[in-house]
């Protein structure tokens, strides 16, 4: 596929198979492994679990100046209760959208960054080494990403682009998630004598109500807005005849910078008393890169005449591997930049349009172009 169109490489990951969980992305990773190799990417490939492969790809440049980095990943959610009325690992194209799991979220970023290396390994006189991340394992709390981080193997570099949809637009950063388990524990007892028991879900749904009224007490973020808090889900109990003596529930926060999400916890285990027990089980920082950083300036006043104006700043309410990566590659400004639709993630029927994704293609070329000095 050396020289497929990004929509023709798009389509051809959408038919690997990598729900998450389990993942199983190695298969796909391998994939593009594969196509890098062949152009003249040196690869390396990391598991941090059976079959759950991410890669970095490195395109050598010459001169001193830091690498252009472009990242993203290819595990995709569930299909979810609602029919899907395609076939979702088809890959087919109809009325100029390209419809299948991981269209927009995000295979088809995926494709076209790995389009625009190919094309730049074509090139000679590249004054910077372009590098790809291609990782494992986000959906469930960038553990992919997090894995490559801690193992020390990610360079520095001068620039990140993360290809999650945005429908092209440029996004300054995104907000943090911190997911949390309360598990409230009771006594058992025969459902006819419930006085004999102590009903742990009655427990559980006392601090579930209290906390619709938990306040973060914070200035907004003028980009991210507000610290958001959301009950996810509710369990407990195992038959309608007995005093249920466990109950579960998990919360979704969505943090903006500047909370310590460690002290947040603290907080909320404060707020809600000994009854609950809190475990952590997501904690992924936010990412904000400042709209005057001299690249971003430039990068927005390349995007200009494609989008029709200026870009104005902008955040993104969901998290990203960026968490992981931009910290990991010493902190370099990132924009949060891709051909899916946000709308479409995690969607039935999802789909990308066509065009967008030849489009972030030429955008990420000239991008990687401009960094390398070729432009």
């Amino acid at each position: 596929m050396a020289n497929a169109s990004a929509t023709a490489i798009t389509q051809r990951l959408i038919q690997f198979n990598t729900i998450n969980p389990p993942g199983d992305e190695q298969d796909c990773t391998r994939h593009l492994g594969a196509m890098l190799e062949s152009a003249g990417f040196e690869i390396n490939y990391f598991e941090y679990d059976e079959r759950r492969t991410s890669l970095i790809a490195r395109l050598a440049g010459r001169g001193t100046k830091p690498p252009f980095c472009f990242g993203g990943h290819v595990d995709v959610v569930p299909l979810g209760l609602a029919p899907w009325s395609v076939e979702p690992f088809a890959a087919k194209v109809e009325d100029g959208k390209l419809f299948g799991r991981g269209s927009s979220d995000m295979k088809s970023g995926v494709a076209a960054f790995v389009h625009a290396g190919l094309r730049l390994a074509q090139t000679e006189e590249r004054a910077a080494d372009v590098v790809l991340l291609i990782v494992a394992g986000e959906e469930t709390g960038c553990d992919g990403s997090k894995h490559v981080a801690e193992l020390g193997v990610l360079p520095e570099c001068g620039a990140v682009v993360i290809a999650e949809p945005t429908s092209n637009y440029p996004y300054l950063g995104h907000r943090g998630a911190l997911w949390l388990e309360g598990t409230v524990t009771g006594r058992t007892a025969h459902g006819s004598m419930p006085e004999l028991g102590e009903n742990a879900v009655y427990k559980a749904a006392r601090a579930v109500t209290k906390l619709e009224d938990f306040g973060f007490n914070e200035r907004p973020d003028p980009l991210l807005g507000s610290t958001t808090l959301n009950v996810g889900t509710f369990e407990g109990g195992i038959n309608i005849n007995s005093v249920p003596d466990r109950a579960k529930f998990t919360i979704d926060i969505r943090t903006i910078p500047g909370r310590d999400h460690a002290a947040t916890v603290m907080e909320l285990g404060q707020y809600l008393g000994p009854e609950v027990e809190l475990t952590t089980k997501v904690d992924v920082v936010p990412v904000l890169t400042d709209a005057e950083d001299p690249w971003v300036q430039e990068t927005f006043t390349l995007l200009e005449p494609v989008l029709g104006e200026q870009p104005e700043p902008r955040g993104a309410p969901y998290f990203t591997d960026a968490s992981a990566l931009t910290p990991a590659c010493g902190n370099p400004p990132t924009l949060i930049m891709g051909p899916g639709e946000m709308a479409q993630a995690h969607q039935s029927d999802e789909f990308c349009v066509v065009d967008r994704i030849e489009e972030a293609a030429e955008l990420y070329h000239a991008m990687a172009r401009r960094w390398c000095g070729l432009l």
